[in-house]
């Protein structure tokens, strides 16, 4: 009883899709419980583009999730939710909070960021910029796991790096940010590095790669020359880059 539709065409709305999955998923958590949730008619209107490293998918299925929990009466904790939403991808967890978080693990483990670290990112604007084309998740990750060991920042040292920075109150967001995706996603698609080392000459503009690609960020100031930015960006990548700013909460 559920199905799909959507104003995206080039997105599959069959059972591969992590709404569908979703609901498959929480149908089966179902049962044995009381009461029955007989289905679901799912309208997504796509705004997050695929392939951008943006968890758009991911979030479509926690959204699902959420939903059919309210339908069917709030039968499931957060906790619970938790755990079905684990099973669909390693960063779905991520979309049952709000604010930001720590991830561990593969990713199924999420704690709240220490009040006093988030302050210094409540707030923030950023731009977010996408070239044309997306990166596919699964062979990023491919490409993560061929690189492994020394394409991963060793956990050691990764919790000392955010240990040090949540203890000074002075340290920027920008000072923090890494993306171990970034070398092999830079190696084939050139574009993306060529562009971000020049807004880091001409702007001073720290920005990285989101997740796996092929969107990119950069964290703005008050100062930051916006338009002058996405012009740049557009004349390097094109009329069919996209960019839009955001704000952090």
């Amino acid at each position: 009883g559920f199905t799909l539709s959507c104003d995206d065409p080039s997105l599959g709305t069959a059972g591969s899709n992590l709404v569908l999955k979703a609901a498959v998923a929480f149908s089966q958590a179902m049962v044995g419980r009381p009461g029955k949730l007989r289905g679901a008619k799912f309208t997504l209107e796509k705004r997050i583009p695929m392939g951008a490293g943006l968890g758009g998918g991911s979030s479509n299925a926690v959204a699902a999730l959420r939903g059919l929990n309210q339908l069917a009466g709030n039968p499931f904790s957060a906790a619970v939710l938790a755990e079905i939403a684990a099973r669909l991808g390693s960063d779905c967890p991520l979309f049952l909070h709000d604010g930001p978080v720590v991830m561990r693990g593969r990713g199924e483990r999420v704690e709240p960021l220490a009040p006093q670290a988030a302050a210094r990112l409540r707030g923030r604007r950023v731009l977010v910029f996408k070239p044309g084309f997306g990166i596919a998740t699964p062979w990023a990750y491919a490409q993560l796991a061929a690189a492994a060991p020394a394409g991963y920042l060793p956990a050691v040292e990764a919790e000392a790096r955010m240990a040090a920075w949540s203890a000074d109150e002075n340290a920027r967001a920008e000072d923090l940010l890494f993306n171990n995706m970034e070398p092999p996603a830079f190696r084939k698609f050139v574009a993306l590095p060529v562009l971000l080392e020049q807004l880091k000459t001409r702007f001073g503009l720290d920005s990285h790669m989101s997740g796996s690609g092929s969107a990119c960020y950069a964290l703005l100031t008050d100062s930051t020359p916006r338009a002058e930015i996405i012009e740049t960006i557009q004349a390097a990548w094109g009329a069919s880059a996209l960019a839009f700013e955001a704000q952090l909460t």
